[in-house]
């Protein structure tokens, strides 16, 4: 599950230079306090974010802002597994504990969440927003050293050993959905296709899939860059149709995928448009959007959906509803949920090596080739310069079926993702 006012990748490294002025002062002072390197009764080494019996991970989230559904779903999704990890009797003998705070997909307000933050926590289960994960990158690989699981997707979060992407990158992602529209959409060489993207690491990171695959299959990319802040489509639809574009690929936010797809039907401009797996939510669906929706519109995911036919979404689904009955259900429970497990997972490790200092949990994460919840592509976790999976499921709305999303293509990598280096 990322996106709106994104900072440029000059915003983006000014304010990691702050951070970074910012975090050699806490580091001084944790050094002078004698926080890191305590142990415990049992023999277990800890430091930042243990404190008493209770381990505390941080959250940073969007419930205001352009992602508030998605934020939201997996803000609770995380408090979920915590409540059920704590019940199964924690690690360690620990109870863990999650400290949300909401940044509206602002990027001050990130930052200064993540500095709040930090020192309290021995890392974060959610970061939403790929550009404020950038921001930040510098410091977490140079001195905070606390392991950052993010709900963000961008090529350039990779070959951090402490920041690490759940799922197939953007770049890769796309270049998974420019392959379902040759194999599935009659896309053929000579073809061309529109994208419509957000400035910053997001969206630049899906249109270098793009601009690979049609190089690879001999396609031509007609770009239209849009604000995060651009929410009619109309003049990126009229363009596009101008210009004679086969499909499209989006990789923006719920808001402009409504726009742009409702928009396109209403002018008869009968093309598939698939977008990148932050872009659609089933409130979409109570829209007058959702026909064409249902009809054109298609989306690359890292995983199986909620409503997915396995024992564990089966589940998922079932303790989701008993701890939150009046909340709809989407895709944000399922990257919050897998999240906040692979970060248990690296815990449980750590706690084997009796060590849950920053550097332990994130040594235990380094170990995990096989992370496997029930939800499609399995995890690799163990080279940070690649994606933990190159597999994406290619899903369509559908307002009958649970979270509003059906697989049309199983997990699966293209032989194109396969074979791509960035």
């Amino acid at each position: 599950m990322t996106t709106t006012t994104y900072v440029t990748r000059t915003a983006a490294g000014a304010l990691a230079a702050l951070l970074l002025l910012a975090g050699c002062s806490s580091k001084a002072k944790d050094s002078e306090n004698g926080d890191n390197g305590k142990q415990s009764a049992g023999g277990i080494k800890t430091g930042e974010g243990i404190s008493g019996k209770t381990i505390t991970l941080g959250a940073l989230t969007d419930m205001t802002g352009v992602y508030a559904t998605l934020g939201k779903s997996v803000t609770q999704a995380q408090q979920l597994y915590v409540k059920q990890l704590n019940a199964a009797g924690g690690v360690c003998g620990y109870q863990a504990a999650l400290t949300v705070r909401d940044h509206g997909y602002d990027p001050q307000k990130a930052v200064s969440g993540y500095t709040e933050l930090e020192p309290k926590v021995l890392g974060f289960a959610q970061f939403i927003g790929s550009p404020f994960v950038a921001a930040v990158k510098q410091r977490v690989d140079g001195q905070d050293k606390g392991l950052v699981l993010p709900q963000a997707w961008s090529a350039a979060l990779l070959g951090s050993p402490y920041i690490r992407v759940i799922g197939s990158t953007y770049d890769i992602e796309t270049i998974n959905a420019v392959d379902f529209l040759i194999k599935e959409k009659g896309i053929k060489k000579g073809d061309k296709i529109g994208h419509v993207y957000f400035e910053g690491d997001y969206g630049e990171s899906a249109l270098v899939g793009s601009k690979h695959m049609a190089k690879e299959a001999g396609l031509t990319v007609v770009e239209q860059k849009i604000k995060p802040t651009d929410n009619d489509m109309t003049a990126q639809v009229a363009a596009l149709k101008q210009a004679g574009v086969k499909a499209i690929v989006l990789s923006a936010g719920p808001r402009q995928a409504a726009s742009l797809v409702g928009v396109a039907a209403a002018g008869g401009f009968d093309v598939p448009v698939i977008g990148n797996n932050s872009a659609f939510a089933p409130q979409l669906l109570a829209t007058q959007a959702a026909p064409a929706l249902m009809k054109n519109y298609y989306v690359a995911s890292p995983s199986l959906p909620i409503g997915a036919d396995t024992p564990e979404a089966k589940k998922l689904v079932a303790d989701y509803r008993a701890a939150y009955p009046n909340d709809a259900l989407d895709n944000g429970i399922v990257a919050g949920w897998t999240a906040a497990s692979a970060f248990g997972e690296a815990l449980k490790k750590a706690c084997k090596n009796k060590d849950l200092t920053r550097e332990g949990v994130d040594r235990a994460l380094l170990t995990i080739n096989d992370f496997d919840l029930g939800f499609g592509p399995v995890q690799d976790f163990t080279d940070p310069k690649s994606a933990s999976s190159r597999e994406s499921v290619i899903l369509q709305p559908d307002k009958n079926v649970t979270g509003g999303m059906k697989v049309v293509r199983e997990a699966e990598a293209s032989e194109a993702a396969k074979t791509y280096s960035p």
